[in-house]
């Protein structure tokens, strides 16, 4: 393996990992996308590629493709389906050319919409909305015309319009997910609802593998507030404020495991939404022993 191929790993990692979560909403398997792409530029080599870091984003973009293509519909899967949440760990993390990068993109709100687009739509919006590819360079992606492209584009944007958005201080979000977390550390049902909105709508991913977890969306401060307390209240939990997803979130850990990732979005000092991932397939990344990404495949 040439130092020339281990720059451009060390380089380009992150920006193509980015890419490949955006389209596929799971880590693990974007993570998979990116080592691919990585052994065919190893296989073809460098030679005279003017933009490595355009050829690897153009590839695992085609991978990803086909594997959207490829998948089977979520209506299989038990329950409300959710991505992978991508969490800044307290503490420290992963090194930084393994991390994804946190920006609105990869909100929950947002990336749930985008499994309501078609393979194409959502390609074209990542790539071109998101990464800033043009419309030609979306076209060798997809196969169509970049007047094609520009279309799947615009109907993914009509699609999206009219998705949540919460923009709050940094602070208040802190306050209020502090709040949050201290009501469950208490076990005080009172509190626990008078954090959340009255009309505040909670979802569980636990893919059906976690007794008693709601296998439909739950609304109302009350209801929510019920369910979080069967589930966690009595249980020796320990809760963290993290940031999930680029939103104020909660770690909950029954000793080192995480079982559970909660994003938070809030309105007006409140929690209006929450998303909660126990799905243990979607949090084995987190409870994995930490490994080195400097060593580029070959």
């Amino acid at each position: 393996m040439t130092d020339e191929f281990d720059d451009v790993w060390r380089r380009d990692r992150r920006r193509v990992l980015d890419v490949a979560y955006r389209m596929l909403g799971s880590v693990t398997d974007a993570e998979e996308a990116v080592q691919e792409a990585f052994l065919r530029l190893a296989r073809q080599g460098l030679g005279d590629l003017a933009d490595a870091r355009g050829w690897l984003i153009t590839t695992t973009a085609r991978i990803c493709l086909d594997r959207l293509r490829a998948e089977k519909t979520r209506s299989a899967y038990v329950g409300p389906w959710l991505p992978e949440p991508v969490v800044d760990l307290p503490g420290g993390g992963p090194d930084p050319a393994d991390r994804i990068t946190m920006d609105d993109s990869v909100r929950m709100a947002l990336l749930i919409m985008l499994e309501s687009l078609s393979p194409a739509e959502r390609t074209a919006f990542v790539l071109h909305d998101v990464f800033g590819l043009s419309f030609t360079e979306v076209g060798d992606v997809v196969g169509r015309a970049p007047a094609a492209c520009r279309q799947l584009a615009s109907r993914a944007r009509r699609h999206l319009h009219g998705r949540p958005r919460f923009q709050v201080d940094s602070a208040l979000r802190r306050r209020v997910t502090e709040r949050f977390v201290a009501a469950c550390r208490n076990g005080n049902l009172d509190e626990l609802v008078a954090v959340l909105d009255p009309e505040v709508t909670g979802e569980f991913d636990s893919a059906g593998l976690i007794p008693g977890a709601p296998l439909a969306a739950v609304t109302g401060s009350d209801e929510v507030a019920r369910t979080l307390a069967a589930t966690f209240i009595g249980v020796p939990a320990v809760f963290e404020v993290a940031d999930v997803n680029a939103a104020p979130g909660v770690l909950v850990r029954l000793g080192s495991r995480v079982v559970t990732v909660i994003s938070l979005e809030i309105s007006d000092g409140r929690v209006a939404v929450l998303h909660a991932v126990g799905n243990p397939a979607k949090l084995s990344r987190l409870n994995r022993p930490a490994r080195t990404q400097d060593q580029a495949p070959g």
